[in-house]
């Protein structure tokens, strides 16, 4: 397979040209020859015209490519190395929301030829990929497991937004169904990782890592948060606390805040649905789950706090709130929990705008309700959710300039801390 694709004699293909789907797909285009399949036919035109419809690619990255974007199985049929990489969500009762993911696989086995490989990067629970998507494979394609075709697992590492921590640069955790599959897809991603492969046992010892990888970062972010709240009742700033912990060489270092996106707020999910089925309820995952999924409505709720202190009435008060998204620089709105801010904020009759300079107003309103606008001047409280870079240098003075009399500033990332005098001050 390797040889056949580095010959171009072979296709690869990408199912998914999302925030993972489209830097892989362009990776590989620089060396074989890719078919890059979406089944969203305004984001496939706007890529054919070298538009990354997530914002995160330069124009120049499409150049030089051995590319066919398409939404047709026809085309996608040429290939024989499929690659998926569609998002694997959670329900509204944090369910993982196979959904995409046994979309995409049907499609797949609808066009699978013998000799054929199907590696998935999309994030699951282990053993999903053997229990859940092989048995499609089989019956949409009448073929046989092993003897007809060949699957690994490759879990995607692509952080949105970070420039330095590439596909290319960071380490990937290749799997595969059996040896020579496992040598198989270990060259394939040779091509266009540079950093190294980690070459897993077995399909679900690469599915378990993935979930942990951000699993570690959730709980360790959660207890964090936990700290802070309680150094906020203590009347101590927990940045403080943090850099003079920090000092120590062993201290892990997390900061309070948000946590959102597709990846942390999402992946222990995974996990704990799998614990379940074999009986056991994951305690430490769950609880920092719920402290992380808590804190939108605890800042809107010490925010509301702050504003009756000041003795305004909070029904005819006026927040706003900068960041949208569920990180800086980044257009990704999935999970942001800012909405947990606005709902929390509005259940209180405040009134709330929005502001971002990064995310889409009709994709706000669209997923959370709410539209975004332009800073007005009388706001009884503004709360910096997100540290987009043009937001790290505003001063004082600017905050003032939008704030009533005896005006609040919340920095839920501390990037003003030491630097506000006036006004009244809170963060994390």
């Amino acid at each position: 397979m390797f040889k056949e694709l580095e010959n171009k004699e072979n296709m690869l293909a990408v199912i998914g040209l999302g925030y993972v789907g489209l830097p892989i797909a362009l990776a590989f285009a620089k060396k074989i020859s890719v078919v890059g399949f979406d089944i969203n036919k305004e984001r496939i035109d706007m890529m054919r015209e070298g538009v990354d419809p997530s914002d995160e690619l330069d124009k120049s990255e499409f150049e030089n490519s051995d590319i066919e974007f398409t939404t047709s199985t026809e085309v996608l049929s040429q290939a024989n190395f499929y690659i998926v990489a569609v998002p694997t969500p959670i329900d509204q009762h944090k369910q993982p929301d196979l959904k995409p993911l046994l979309t995409a696989t049907k499609t797949i086995g609808g066009v699978l030829k013998k000799g054929d490989y199907v590696v998935y990067e999309s994030t699951v629970y282990p053993g999903c990929t053997e229990e859940d998507c092989i048995p499609v494979l089989e019956r949409e394609s009448g073929l046989k497991f092993k003897e007809d075709f060949k699957v690994g697992y490759s879990p995607e590492r692509i952080n949105p937004g970070d420039a330095k921590h590439t596909l290319k640069k960071v380490v990937k955790i290749v799997s595969g169904c059996d040896e020579e599959s496992l040598d198989e897809i270990a060259k394939v991603y040779e091509l266009v990782v540079e950093a190294g492969l980690h070459r897993a046992p077995t399909m679900q010892v690469a599915e378990a890592a993935k979930c942990i990888e951000n699993t570690q970062r959730d709980v360790n972010i959660a207890l964090i948060n936990e700290l802070s709240i309680i150094f906020s009742k203590m009347g101590i700033n927990t940045y403080d606390v943090l850099d003079a912990a920090g000092s120590k060489w062993n201290f892990m270092k997390f900061s309070p805040g948000l946590v959102g996106g597709h990846c942390i707020g999402v992946d222990p999910y995974y996990l704990t649905y799998k614990a379940e089925g074999y009986g056991y309820h994951a305690k430490v995952i769950n609880s920092g789950r719920y402290v992380n999924d808590s804190m939108g409505f605890y800042i809107a709720k010490q925010t509301v706090k702050l504003i009756i202190a000041s003795g305004k009435h909070i029904s005819e008060s006026k927040v706003l709130i900068m960041g949208a998204t569920f990180k800086e620089n980044v257009t990704d709105i999935r999970n942001s929990k800012v909405a947990d801010i606005v709902k929390e904020l509005r259940s209180f009759a405040v009134t709330v705008d929005v502001t971002d300079s990064f995310a889409s107003s009709k994709e706000l309103e669209r997923e959370y309700g709410f539209v975004l606008t332009e800073p007005k001047k009388d706001y009884d409280a503004v709360i910096v959710a997100v540290n987009h870079d043009d937001y790290v240098n505003l001063d004082e003075a600017y905050f003032k300039s939008i704030t009533t009399d005896k005006g609040i500033l919340v920095d839920i990332k501390g990037i003003y801390r030491n630097k506000i005098q006036d006004l009244e001050y809170w963060s994390l």
